[in-house]
């Protein structure tokens, strides 16, 4: 095994820079630098000096035993001062030891999985977590790095080995005091994995929203105050704005935070039958756009109705509040808390009850595993005759679920995986 070394910290000056060293000669590194190599787990101050006996810097040099690291390898840690030629520095040193190599992207985390420090669930939530740009999906990714998906199908795995090992036992032992008749059992066992797969399945759409943020459309017709109202809840004038109808063509966006959840919100063209090719080219894709959005908010002048079908959830405000007295304004803030805090109560609804997968891999590996759970369970109907056939069902049905934590065919999708991670992780 290799050992591999990375500036673990964001790249450019800084207070502190963080390098990190994996691998069996991680150690031998520190005493080539340092002189001798810390107590396990103790920063330690030392003066790092390079084999041809130049001073590179003073800094924090933290070990960690094998089994007892990110990596489950031997790891040290530089902390040294953030500057760009001191990194550059240490990072060439180590590069010109033997055993010694620069690290691909993910390659520690990469290392985490293969010595079962982390499962591959673990390991997207960590990505997840890097990515995270809100509070709600900081503590969603937080419930994946510690485990929760693994422990869950670590559940499904007892009751579903049980369920196995019944069934075997039976074809096995039939003659023997085992009892011959075991559906019952074995069915009370499948129905609670299957309800609990179902569940997590109903909750995936709602954790990949919030994963990955909600949209929100401003909608309504031409001179509504549309891109106004974005441009106030942004903060800047992210949208042209004008008092000649048709200014917005394209869709503009803008990523913020509502309550916690990372939202886009899109000022969309103004809705009208137009001669122009190019603002119907517009319209068409703000139909488009809103249709897809999660929640639109209909911004409608007074006395009007809203141009498109409103629908469960959306939002009906009267435009141009300054000068209507009532309603939201983007020129003044008119109704803009209030506003925000419907835009907040509605996401919240849609993510509520979110579970914990939310990608495609985990909707396909636990359709499978359901799928060859309700095989096996109707089955059952069948009696001992297709028990052997009703085992293997069950037993590819835990192989199915357990791709949710990476233990069994997995190879393809894992260079997917790290490739979104940096150098030093």
């Amino acid at each position: 095994m290799e050992t591999i070394f990375a500036l673990a910290s964001a790249a450019g000056k800084a207070g502190v820079s963080v390098v990190r060293v994996s691998g069996p000669e991680a150690w031998s590194a520190v005493e080539k630098l340092a002189g001798s190599v810390p107590e396990t787990r103790v920063a330690s101050v030392r003066r790092l000096v390079t084999p041809e006996g130049d001073f590179l810097d003073e800094a924090l040099v933290l070990v960690f035993a094998a089994g007892a690291s990110f990596t489950g390898e031997r790891v040290a840690e530089f902390q040294v001062h953030g500057s760009v030629a001191v990194v550059q520095a240490l990072l060439r040193v180590l590069g010109e030891m033997e055993g010694l190599r620069s690290a691909e992207p993910g390659e520690f985390t990469r290392r985490a999985l293969d010595n079962e420090r982390l499962d591959l669930s673990q390991v997207e939530a960590l990505a997840d977590l890097i990515e995270a740009e809100t509070e709600q999906q900081r503590r969603h990714a937080l419930r994946l790095l510690t485990g929760a998906l693994g422990r869950r199908v670590g559940n499904w795995r007892d009751q579903i080995l049980r369920a196995a090992s019944l069934l075997e036992a039976t074809i096995d032992f039939a003659d023997e005091d085992v009892p011959v008749d075991v559906s019952d059992d074995v069915r009370a066992l499948l129905d609670t994995v299957c309800s609990e797969v179902r569940a997590e399945l109903r909750g995936m759409a709602s954790a990949e929203r919030l994963r990955l943020g909600l949209e929100v459309a401003i909608v309504g017709p031409p001179n509504a105050g549309k891109s106004t109202l974005l441009n106030y809840l942004a903060g800047r004038e992210a949208a042209i704005t004008s008092d000649v109808a048709g200014t917005t063509r394209d869709v503009i966006e803008v990523r913020m935070e509502i309550g916690g959840l990372a939202v886009t919100l899109l000022d969309t063209a103004g809705l009208r039958d137009s001669e122009d090719r190019v603002e119907r080219i517009g319209v068409e894709r703000a139909r488009e756009r809103a249709a897809s959005a999660d929640l639109r908010v209909h911004l409608v002048p007074s006395g009007s109705t809203p141009l498109l079908e409103v629908v469960q959830d959306d939002i009906v405000v009267t435009a141009k509040g300054d000068l209507e007295g009532d309603g939201v304004s983007g020129l003044t803030g008119q109704g803009v808390p209030e506003l925000l805090d419907k835009i907040e109560t509605r996401l919240s609804g849609i993510v509520q009850g979110a579970g914990l997968v939310s990608r495609e891999r985990h909707r396909v590996a636990l359709s499978d595993g359901l799928s060859h759970l309700e095989t096996a369970r109707e089955m059952l109907d069948d009696g001992l005759d297709v028990y052997d056939i009703t085992s293997e069902e069950v037993r590819i049905a835990l192989r199915a679920l357990e791709r949710l934590i990476g233990h069994v065919d997995v190879e393809h999708v894992l260079d997917q995986i790290f490739s979104s991670f940096c150098i030093g992780k």
